[in-house]
């Protein structure tokens, strides 16, 4: 096998006994890292450190997988101030998930000649998640609509989501709640199994387990 030494150096290709002797004399275990490698690689390495560097590298590929999610929110220039309040509610949670999120005001007939009214209602929207996120640039009247993209804060500057429970986490899944728009109709509601209004065709996230690599070799 293909022995990988504790300063992480190639120590080339030796038998097992002598990979055993090694992680004896240093004091760590002998790790597969590569087991379908010809010859297969192992590593001298403390395990529990092993396992560690290995949850840190998911969690930062993770947090980076986020970071390119962007949640599109829409708003209008006569938007209630209500639906604004969710809208904003939303745009935490996203932000919070470390996912980016997308503003889009859109003007109708007549409300293209008061542009102003539709730059105030975002002003407003950017005053109330400035402590969770920033414009990545200013918002921009695009043909009938203002656009703005937003980033979240790094999470030690970002204050801390008011919805959060105590465990840590939200009680609403944002990626699972279609932000309503003001003009929605009543009867759009799906009606759930008790006979209330509910969410359309529910589904249950899937959770995996992380691995941390194959268990050391015992000396």
């Amino acid at each position: 096998m293909r022995v990988i030494g504790v300063d992480g150096k190639q120590l080339g290709v030796i038998p097992l006994t002598d990979a055993l002797n090694q992680a004896r004399q240093h004091g760590v275990d002998l790790v597969e890292i590569a087991a379908t490698a010809n010859p297969p690689v192992c590593r001298l390495v403390d395990f529990g450190k092993y396992r560690y560097e290995q949850a840190k590298k998911e969690k930062e590929s993770k947090k980076h997988q986020h970071a390119s999610t962007v949640k599109e929110v829409q708003l209008s220039p006569r938007i209630d101030p209500h639906d604004l309040g969710i809208k904003v509610t939303h745009a935490i949670d996203f932000l919070c998930e470390d996912m980016k999120v997308k503003v889009a005001l859109k003007f109708r007939g007549r409300e293209m000649a008061h542009t102003e009214v539709g730059f105030a209602v975002i002003k407003k929207f950017l005053a109330e998640i400035a402590p969770f996120g920033h414009e990545d640039f200013p918002p921009k009247l695009i043909g009938r609509g203002i656009n703005v993209m937003i980033s979240p804060l790094p999470r030690n500057k970002r204050a801390k989501n008011p919805r959060q429970l105590a465990d840590g986490s939200v009680p609403v899944n944002p990626n699972k709640v279609r932000v309503p728009d003001e003009e929605d109709d009543e009867d759009d509601e799906v009606e759930g199994t008790n006979g209330k209004p509910g969410l359309a065709n529910p589904q249950s996230e899937d959770q995996s387990s992380e691995g941390f690599g194959n268990p050391p070799l015992n000396a």
